[in-house]
């Protein structure tokens, strides 16, 4: 358990060395976990808008309660990527609140699956930013990456993690995710992949959205031609093989993705859009 702490400070520490606006830097935190299933605490990182320097300078003109993101990480696990996420929602205006799904689980790796892990991680995290008077509870997100998701495509579908909970997320946005074959989601869905993609196949994300359910919420999917997995991962440059596929950044695509990311929370969860904040 103390080893998965220190991996997690590291992990947030790298944040800074890569580039984070300290000004935006969150803080480590644990949040009880959905009753009967474990660990009975999940650990994470929260960043908000009125916090730290950026609090301190007015740098938000948003006034609580504020909207909020849950971000759930890919199968190798929280990292300074998964901060920064945090950090830049945080600049937009939202609290943020990245899960340390594996390490709150003393798990190294979760690339043989824990997608299920994570969708229900994200409505406990859900269930405990709805009790914090600085969040409004109707207007709460999830995006993940990769198995975070895939996570975030079971978490919303009505026949799949939804079915089990009352508390619906607003919106939700999937970053390369393994698509399922057919869809009925409960909220708003933002995907978005790689044509070259040799993880997650785009052509499966192709297939849910032609084949999603009419009386599902609507499903928006963007397909980046000769574009990798984990495209917006800068500190992939250049690409390498990761458990034998290819993983590289793309500027432009990771560009393209974070103003189509701002638009989308903006329009779902109801704050005035403006141009996203520099990397």
């Amino acid at each position: 358990m103390r080893n998965a702490l220190r991996v997690l400070r590291l992990a947030v520490g790298l944040a800074a060395a890569f580039g984070t606006s300290v000004g935006h830097a969150g803080s480590l935190i644990e949040f009880p976990n959905l009753a009967d299933r474990a660990p009975v605490k999940l650990r994470g990182y929260l960043a908000r808008p009125d916090a730290g320097l950026s609090g301190m300078l007015g740098h938000s003109n948003q006034t609580g309660p504020y909207p909020a993101v849950v971000v759930l990480h890919g199968c190798s696990g929280i990292s300074s990527h998964s901060a920064k996420i945090a950090d830049r929602l945080g600049s937009w205006g939202y609290v943020a609140l990245t899960i340390d799904s594996l390490g709150s689980r003393d798990i190294t790796s979760g690339c043989g699956g824990r997608s299920v892990d994570q969708a229900f991680d994200a409505y406990a995290a859900l269930h405990y930013l709805s009790q914090l008077d600085f969040v409004d509870p109707a207007r709460v997100a999830v995006l993940g990456q990769s198995m975070g998701g895939s996570a975030v495509l079971y978490a919303v579908d009505r026949e799949l993690g939804a079915q089990y909970f009352e508390e619906r997320f607003r919106a939700a946005i999937a970053y390369y995710p393994n698509c399922v074959p057919e869809a009925l989601m409960t909220a708003p869905t933002l995907v978005l992949i790689g044509e070259a993609d040799e993880w997650n196949q785009a052509e499966q994300c192709r297939e849910m959205v032609k084949h999603a359910r009419t009386d599902g919420a609507t499903i928006a999917l963007t397909v980046y031609p000769r574009v990798h997995h984990a495209f917006d991962v800068a500190e992939l440059t250049p690409g390498m093989r990761s458990l034998g596929r290819w993983v590289e950044y793309d500027e432009p695509a990771a560009r393209d993705t974070e103003q189509k990311l701002h638009a989308f929370l903006a329009a779902n969860l109801g704050i005035s859009p403006e141009e996203p904040a520099e990397r």
